[in-house]
């Protein structure tokens, strides 16, 4: 039977600020423990028996004897707090200088030349909530038919258009656009195309995101490849990093979609890793400060959790982990500097591991390359944990 990882990445599900998060603005940020706190509690079971509650006092969720698997934390070694930074590194690559962000909005040099090669007009260009920019100029947009131009405290450049008015390929160009133009000193992590429809005061974001990401520089993926195995992106793995180091993509709606995706996978024989990405916890939750919808979508997932364990073959490692925080409790609507939880399952591996403190995201990318038996170039960053699971 084929050797399989699993990587599920619950977006933004920190756990507990890290040693520099006062830089970030981010001191007493911990989006799992704040969450559980606000609610009153979160019912994870599942998660609790894979030895979640040992990692902090996460209300409702209590510690475990012996948890069903390995559990531990682990720290960013990049500097960052974004999506692109949390998935390069947990595939060996360190992010030394963090992506540039745009607090007041981009450079008129930048906005104008954009313009230029899209032959009209945009609106916005500002740091913006997704769904706020849209309820203040969709209407304007449609009587003007100019993009919407926004970004937040990520490194991304955001463009927002009504499907009706710019049509999806039209709008996809356009990043394509501002991609080529984002270079040097200004090479944003992602473009992002952020297609909507309704109508004025009801406006909606759809599924048709489309990421336009840096591609990164040869990692753990390219290991996976070159072993003749196969990398199964699902979520927006794909887009993070660029297409690069995966043989097929499923993009998703969203959580409920990329479990029946992932469950779907699981079914079929295949040697490699397949990577996951749930992105509503940040994008649904954390950044519009939804602490109850957080909450919600955690437990909608615990409850998920069977049904993974039982599609999984023998010979399978499961890894649930995260890419960086966003508390929802928080003042601000953006991702906060965090630790990430680390959980490991598998039928053959050991249970009740305390894996401790790992000093890098990049730990898991080692790790699922040791379990699928393929070599990592030593320059990739992380220490493979697998050892300390394996029986």
């Amino acid at each position: 039977m084929p050797k399989r990882a699993v990587i599920i990445v619950l977006d933004s599900a920190g756990i507990g600020e890290m040693p520099d998060s006062e830089e970030y603005g981010d001191k007493g940020a911990n989006t799992l423990v704040n969450t559980a706190r606000r609610v009153g509690g979160l019912h994870l079971p599942h998660l609790e028996a894979m030895g979640l509650g040992n990692l902090a006092p996460i209300e409702g969720v209590r510690p475990v004897e012996r948890a069903e698997g390995a559990y531990g934390i682990m720290q960013e070694m990049s500097r960052g707090k974004d999506t692109t930074t949390g998935h390069w590194e947990m595939m060996g690559i360190i992010t030394e200088k963090p992506f540039p962000t745009y607090p007041h909005g981009f450079p008129d040099e930048i906005i104008q030349e954009f313009e230029k090669r899209i032959g009209r007009k945009v609106l916005g260009n500002i740091a913006a909530s997704g769904t706020e920019i849209i309820k203040m100029l969709g209407e304007e947009h449609i009587k003007t038919g100019y993009p919407i131009v926004y970004t937040s405290a990520d490194s991304v450049f955001q463009i927002a258009a009504h499907e009706e008015v710019i049509p999806l390929e039209e709008l996809y160009n356009m990043c394509k656009i501002a991609r080529s133009l984002l270079t040097g000193e200004h090479n944003v992590g992602r473009v992002i195309a952020r297609p909507f429809r309704g109508e004025p005061g009801n406006f909606y974001r759809t599924a048709n995101r489309h990421d336009y990401a840096l591609e990164p520089g040869r990692n753990i993926l390219d290991c996976i490849l070159e072993k003749g195995q196969e990398v199964v992106g699902i979520g927006k793995i794909k887009d993070i990093f660029a297409g690069r180091g995966v043989t097929r993509s499923y993009p998703t709606g969203s959580n409920q979609e990329g479990v029946n995706r992932l469950v779907e996978v699981l079914s079929q024989d295949f040697p490699g890793l397949i990577f996951v990405n749930l992105v509503d916890f940040d994008q649904l939750y954390g950044h519009r400060n939804d602490a109850s919808g957080y909450a919600r979508a955690l437990q909608e997932f615990d409850a998920r959790l069977p049904e993974i364990r039982e599609n999984m073959q023998d010979d399978d490692m499961l890894i649930i982990t995260a890419d960086h925080g966003c508390d929802p409790t928080t003042p601000g609507t953006d991702h906060t500097r965090e630790q990430v939880p680390l959980l490991v399952y598998g039928r053959k591996l050991k249970k009740g591991v305390n894996l401790g403190r790992r000093k890098t995201f990049a730990d898991v990318g080692q790790t699922a390359a040791e379990h699928l038996e393929v070599p990592v170039d030593k320059n990739l960053a992380g220490e493979s944990f697998y050892v300390l699971v394996r029986c």
